[in-house]
């Protein structure tokens, strides 16, 4: 009897571990929202836009709006491929990690544009696509991360260092991607917002 209790004791020890990793359906939502409104935000920036808007730079050191949808679609690509690829095969974090908090860092930090970087050599954009293939191309791999998104179920119980100085989960890398979007969407808006923007 003793061994029966022990067993039920580590099993409910290990269901309450595994809970701990286990993405609530209001967190799946807020994900979902986030994703859909940066995607809005992305597509509303560059929508009617001439060739002559898209392709304006503000100076030569720095993007077009065009540009900028290409970076944020290679990242995009990038940062999907290294979820689906390596991030969903890695193991569990630190049973006290605190989710909540990490997630709200994430979307208030990725988006704060006060701090300027340098993006790495493969995410420079080089005018691969037009600009309606690159929103295309956007769109279609939102829509897959999206997808992914709804349908996958233990994106908490995989945990792997990141750049904001602490590991992340695979919810917390798909935020990431969001986040970024948002960041570089505020920057297509900085553009938008030159005065030497061309009127059309």
């Amino acid at each position: 009897m003793k061994k029966v209790s022990l067993l039920l004791c580590v099993l409910l020890l290990l269901g309450s571990v595994a809970l701990g990793q286990t993405l609530t359906a209001a967190d799946r939502e807020k994900g979902l929202q986030y994703f859909q409104q940066t995607r809005d935000g992305v597509t509303a920036a560059v929508k009617g836009l001439s060739e002559a808007q898209l392709k304006f730079k503000p100076a030569p050191d720095r993007w077009s709006v065009a540009e900028i949808l290409e970076h944020i679609t290679l990242v995009e690509d990038s940062l999907f491929q290294n979820v689906t690829e390596k991030i969903m095969k890695a193991p569990a974090g630190a049973p006290g990690r605190d989710t909540a908090k990490i997630d709200a860092m994430i979307v208030a930090m990725l988006p704060d544009r006060s701090q300027k970087r340098q993006a790495p050599a493969e995410f420079v954009p080089s005018g691969r696509w037009t600009p309606e293939e690159t929103l295309d191309h956007f769109l279609k791999s939102r829509a897959k991360t999206i997808a992914f998104l709804e349908s996958t179920p233990d994106l908490r119980a995989h945990v792997v260092d990141s750049p904001l100085g602490q590991p992340l989960d695979a919810y917390e890398w798909l935020l990431f991607i969001a986040g970024h979007s948002e960041r570089h969407t505020k920057q297509m808006l900085e553009v938008k917002a030159d005065p030497n923007f061309p009127q059309n």
